[in-house]
Formats: C-alpha cells, structure tokens, sequence
C-alpha cells in the first residue's frame, strides 16, 4: 500500500518514557566523544523541571533533546541526532517541539552552550533565533586542544 507521503516519514516528536534511557544512552554515545550513559540519563530523567523529547519513526530513535527549566528560564543539557540524521531537520523538529511546551509553559528565554566549530548547528540556531550573549573558553575536550563554546540565548515571551 502506497503511503501518502511523498518521502520518508517525518519523525513524531514525543515525551521520552523511562524505556528509552538505554536507547537514548546509546544514541548519545553515538554522537559525543564525551557521553551520558543510563545513570546520567535516568537522574536527571528524574529531576524536577527536565523533560525529555524524542524523534521517531516507528519505533526507531532518531535524536532527543533533554531540556531544564526553572524559575522562568531554560537550558538545553544536550541535543543528540543520529549522524545517520543529522542534516535532515531531525534537530530542527526536536528544538521546535522544546519551543514550543516553553513557551506554552510562559517560559522567558532558552539558553544554550554549542561548540563554535559546529557549523550546522550554529546555522540552526541562529535561525531559530538565538542569539550569542557570552563564550566558554576551552569547555570542549577536542582532538588538537580544547574548543569553546558559544553561549545562546533564544527570548520566547
């Protein structure tokens, strides 16, 4: 049977669930020399103010972002898509999704920390509309010294 879309099946962006931490885990292990196993994941899975989003098609992950908000501001803790992915408006519809429940949720700004030698996800950013207000001298471990990161702000109200 034919399918109505034209292409590929977009991913359904949806809350995480606990079951998906080990997947999660292993997606971000895919992304990041420097990961979050399970532990990390479920503690702050558990944490007050943090929720998780996950892209899917069927029942494979395609990328999560984990968010934290308090006091009216909110931080993304990390974004991971699967490089099999990336570059194909996985992490654009993530950070939507998250934009979105922040503003619902009267959430003031969103602040970000990228690593100034991402250039995909810089672009990304700057065209959601985040701006850079400060820098993280050395902050990524890198292959030739450390890199830094870009510290972004997104004003949602």
């Amino acid at each position: 049977m034919k399918s109505w879309w034209s292409s590929e099946k977009p991913p359904v962006i949806e809350r995480a669930e606990k079951d998906d931490l080990p997947n999660l885990a292993r997606l971000h292990a895919e992304c990041f020399q420097q990961n979050w196993g399970t532990p990390e994941l479920t503690t702050l899975f558990d944490q007050k103010g943090v929720f998780f989003l996950v892209a899917r098609v069927s029942k494979a992950s395609l990328g999560f972002v984990v968010i934290r908000s308090i006091a009216g501001e909110a931080e993304v803790l990390t974004i991971a898509v699967s490089p099999k992915q990336q570059d194909k408006g996985v992490g654009r519809k993530l950070m939507e999704a998250a934009i979105f429940q922040l503003y619902s949720d009267r959430t003031e700004a969103l602040f970000l920390e990228v690593d100034e030698a991402n250039g995909s996800a810089l672009k990304l950013y700057k065209n959601l509309g985040f701006k850079r207000v400060g820098e993280r001298k050395a902050y990524y471990a890198a292959s030739e010294g450390s890199g830094t990161a870009l510290v972004m702000r997104c004003d949602l109200l």
